[in-house]
C-alpha cells in the first residue's frame, strides 16, 4: 500500500472513527449486503436455522483447527487470547491464537501504533472508544527475523469450516491482513487459509487484494456514517441472512422490485430512471406481441414485466403456445448431494419405455459418490 493511499483511507475512516469502528464482523456483513451491515449495529435478527447452522460450524471448526495448529508448535513458543496492549513488534512467540488487533486510532498518528513514552497508552496500544479497525484474527503466526536490520514476518490465518473457498473468503484474510498492517506500520503481504474436512492450507497474497478492500473500507465508511439506511433490495444472501424476515416484510409492504428474482442492479436502475419503482408499476408494461416468422424458432426471451404482472394477478402466464416433443428414449436424472464436498450421496435413475418407465437408484452415505454413479453407468449402458 503506498503512502498517499494508507492517507486517503485514514482520513475516510476518520470522519466517522470517534463514534464506530469498522469490525471483521462489520466488514463481512458488508460483503454480502449493504443493509445486512447496517442493520448489523443495533438491531437483532429474528433468527434463520441456516444462519444458526453455519454459525455453529464455524465455531466447531475454529476450535478444532486452532487444537491442530497449536499441537505443530511447542507450548512455550504459542500463546491464546494475548493482550491487545501487547507490542507486536518485541513478540517472541511463532503462533499467537484468537488475536485482537485495532488499529487506525484518530486519537495517535492514524496508521500505527502509539510511540512509546507517548501519554495515553503503552507501545501498540489503542484506544478502544476511537479505534477505526479491529478485527479478532484466528491465528497469527510469526516468522522470526533472518538477520539485523530485517523485521519478523507477521502472516494472519483464517479458518473456514467450507472445502469451497470464495472471494469474500479472501477479503475477509485481506481485512485482517489491513489491520495487522496499519497495528505494525508495515505491510503485510501473505496470509493464509485453513479449511475443509483435511484442513487444507491455501496461501493467499493479500497485498493483491489491499486495493479492493480499501474500495469495501471506504463504501462501508459511507453507509455507517449516513443516518439514513441505504435501499433495501432482497439478494441471494436473503436466504441465509437472520434479517430475512423483516427485510422480505418491508419489500412486500413497498412493493419493492428486488422482489423479482434475477432483476439486476442495473435494470432495476433503468427501470426507476423511467419512473418505475414497484412490481405492480412494471406489470402493468408488459404488452403481449406477435411473434414475426424469422423468430418463432428462436428461444422466446425472459419478460421481467410479465412475471411481475404475474405477481400482481397471481396467477400462471405462458407466452405463446408451447409443444413438448420428446423424441427416443426419455430419461430423468435425480441427483442429490452436498456440493461444497463434491458428494453426491443419491442418485435416480428413470427410463421410459412406452406406458412404462423402467428406474434405477444408487444411495452411499460416506464418499462413494463416484461408485454409486459408475454403477448406475454400467446398468444405462445395458439397457
Amino acid at each position: 500500500m503506498s503512502a498517499s493511499q494508507d492517507v486517503i483511507l485514514r482520513a475516510k475512516i476518520r470522519e466517522y472513527a470517534a463514534a464506530m469502528k469498522i469490525t471483521s464482523h462489520l466488514f463481512e456483513a458488508f460483503l454480502k449486503c449493504p443493509t445486512k451491515c447496517y442493520l448489523a449495529l443495533g438491531e437483532t435478527g429474528s433468527g434463520n436455522e441456516y444462519a444458526e447452522w453455519v454459525r455453529t460450524q464455524d465455531e466447531s471448526y475454529e476450535r478444532e483447527a486452532a487444537r491442530r495448529l497449536q499441537e505443530t508448535v511447542p507450548e512455550p513458543e504459542r500463546v491464546v487470547a494475548p493482550s491487545v496492549s501487547e507490542n507486536l513488534k518485541t513478540a517472541k512467540w511463532r503462533l499467537a491464537v484468537d488475536l485482537v488487533a485495532q488499529a487506525s486510532s484518530p486519537a495517535s498518528s492514524g496508521s500505527v501504533p502509539l510511540a512509546e513514552g507517548t501519554a495515553g497508552g503503552t507501545p501498540g496500544e489503542l484506544a478502544d472508544e476511537t479505534s477505526a479497525l479491529q478485527s479478532r484474527l484466528h491465528a497469527v503466526e510469526r516468522i522470526p527475523s533472518e538477520g539485523r536490520g530485517k523485521a519478523a514476518q507477521f502472516i494472519p490465518i483464517r479458518f473456514i469450516f467450507r472445502n469451497k473457498l470464495t472471494q469474500d473468503d479472501r477479503l475477509l484474510l485481506a481485512f485482517d491482513a489491513q489491520v495487522l498492517s496499519q497495528l505494525l506500520g508495515r505491510e503485510v503481504s501473505l496470509g493464509k487459509i485453513i479449511h475443509g474436512d483435511d484442513h487444507a492450507t491455501l496461501k493467499v497474497k493479500t497485498s493483491a487484494l489491499a486495493g479492493e478492500v480499501r474500495k469495501r473500507l471506504e463504501k462501508t465508511a459511507a453507509l455507517l456514517s449516513n443516518p439514513a439506511p441505504p435501499d433495501l433490495v432482497l439478494n441471494r444472501h436473503c436466504v441465509e441472512c437472520e434479517f430475512q424476515a423483516r427485510c422480505r416484510k418491508i419489500a412486500v409492504e413497498k412493493d419493492d422490485l428486488s422482489l423479482l428474482a434475477g432483476l439486476s442492479a442495473k435494470e432495476r436502475q433503468k427501470l426507476r430512471s423511467k419512473g418505475i419503482f414497484t412490481v405492480t408499476q412494471l406489470s402493468y408494461t408488459f404488452r403481449p406481441r406477435r411473434r414475426p416468422k424469422r423468430m418463432r424458432d428462436k428461444r422466446e426471451k425472459h419478460h421481467l414485466a410479465l412475471k411481475a404482472l404475474a405477481i400482481r394477478e397471481k396467477k400462471i402466464h405462458i407466452v405463446g403456445s408451447p409443444e413438448l416433443k420428446i423424441e427416443g428414449t426419455p430419461v430423468y436424472l435425480d441427483v442429490e448431494g452436498l456440493p461444497d464436498r463434491d458428494f453426491y450421496y443419491l442418485i435416480g435413475l428413470r427410463i421410459g419405455h412406452g406406458e412404462s418407465a423402467v428406474q434405477h437408484s444408487g444411495a452411499q452415505y460416506e464418499k462413494l459418490s463416484e461408485r454409486c454413479a459408475s454403477s448406475l453407468r454400467i446398468r444405462l449402458f445395458k439397457l
